[in-house]
């Protein structure tokens, strides 16, 4: 309930231009849009641009009036944001029509799926807070920014690649563990 609260107090801030609640939509929602970009061809230049436009869109709907969020914001936003990126792919011929397009996010499409979506995120990210230093920096060095396991074995002072990859295998494991013993509790 208070998830809901907030969700409908970020939006009527939206609404008035409130600066601390366009800053928080931004902070709970570009790093998720950003580590979409980048994996899918682009850059964080593009991310920014990408994020504003899907701003843009959400600031619109909610001064139309009418706008009803059926979703948390974030699953919104990152409808918006992957519709606006595969548009731009394609029209860049980066992403050729005739690859698989079975995975574009309508966002009218099904809302339990994305609220099935944001749910996980949501305990996904609780998961990595809960995981502690360095595993979460090593596992974001490699799955956000790219990295490869030579530079994450200099940058964390592991004597070889070899060491940063078996690191990384255990902080995984503890991710994964984390992660489902509070997907069990909040199934429950």
């Amino acid at each position: 309930m208070k998830a809901e609260h907030n969700q409908t107090a970020l939006l009527q801030g939206l609404a008035r231009n409130d600066k601390k609640a366009i800053d928080t939509i931004y902070k709970e929602n570009f790093n998720l849009i950003q580590a979409l970009i980048i994996n899918n061809n682009g850059s964080t230049e593009d991310a920014k641009d990408v994020f504003q436009e899907a701003m843009i869109v959400l600031y619109q709907k909610v001064q139309s009036g009418s706008f009803e969020l059926n979703c948390q914001i974030k699953t919104f936003v990152y409808s918006v944001c992957r519709r606006l990126w595969l548009k731009r792919l394609m029209q860049q011929s980066r992403y050729s029509l005739h690859e698989n397009t079975d995975d574009l996010v309508i966002v009218d499409d099904d809302m339990e799926d994305h609220a099935k979506r944001d749910t996980e995120f949501k305990m996904m990210e609780k998961a990595m807070g809960g995981l502690g230093e360095p595993c979460r920096s090593l596992l974001e060095a490699f799955y956000m920014q790219k990295k490869n396991m030579q530079e994450i074995a200099g940058s964390f002072g592991y004597t070889n690649a070899e060491n940063a990859k078996t690191q990384k295998y255990k902080c995984l494991v503890r991710l994964k563990k984390l992660f489902f013993t509070q997907y069990k509790n909040e199934s429950l």
